[in-house]
């Protein structure tokens, strides 16, 4: 007998609830599946947290002489620098202080930076925002690039959050 009377009671005690639905109307709708959601189109500034963002410079003598299709780095930038002469010697990929550039990247030991934008374009200087990701992080950056000392030179400048304060100089490695 008393094995009935503990459903019993269970049954009563859920008999004396209130009688009332209060379960929201997420509970009671029906799901489903998802649809692709319209994005717009992904704007071409990479940069709303730099302190330039806010306004453009005015075309100069020298930003209006943009060389070549002003969405590439100019070629004469291109190539393999070390931040010291002695460090082109390393092995490729064991080489901390290298950065080898192309027409649209920046790679260094642990990333990688692509272009993004050109804001400034000549034949030996390119001011441009670049997309870097490595070491499982992802950030912008803007970076000026520089020849110096008749192309044995790269002088880099960046700004932003994170940049470094003072100018990079590099050393143009050979081949």
């Amino acid at each position: 007998m008393t094995r009935f009377m503990l459903p019993a009671m269970v049954l009563l005690l859920a008999a004396c609830s209130g009688g009332e639905d209060k379960s929201g109307p997420e509970d009671t709708a029906e799901i489903s599946p998802l649809q692709k959601a319209d994005r717009p189109a992904p704007e071409t500034a990479v940069d709303g947290d730099l302190p330039e963002a806010a306004a453009e410079p005015a075309p100069t003598k020298e930003t209006a002489e943009t060389v070549g299709d002003g969405k590439s780095i100019p070629a004469a930038i291109r190539g393999r620098w070390a931040l010291k002469a002695a460090d082109c010697a390393a092995k490729r990929g064991t080489d901390l202080t290298a950065l080898v550039i192309d027409s649209a990247n920046l790679r260094f030991f642990e990333s990688h930076g692509e272009l993004a934008r050109v804001r400034e374009s000549g034949a030996e200087r390119i001011v441009a925002d670049y997309r870097f990701s490595g070491e499982g992080e992802e950030w912008d950056r803007r970076m000026q690039l520089e020849l110096a000392d008749g192309g044995k030179t790269l002088v880099r400048r960046d700004s932003g959050e994170g940049a470094a304060a003072e100018p990079i100089r590099y050393t143009r490695c050979a081949g």
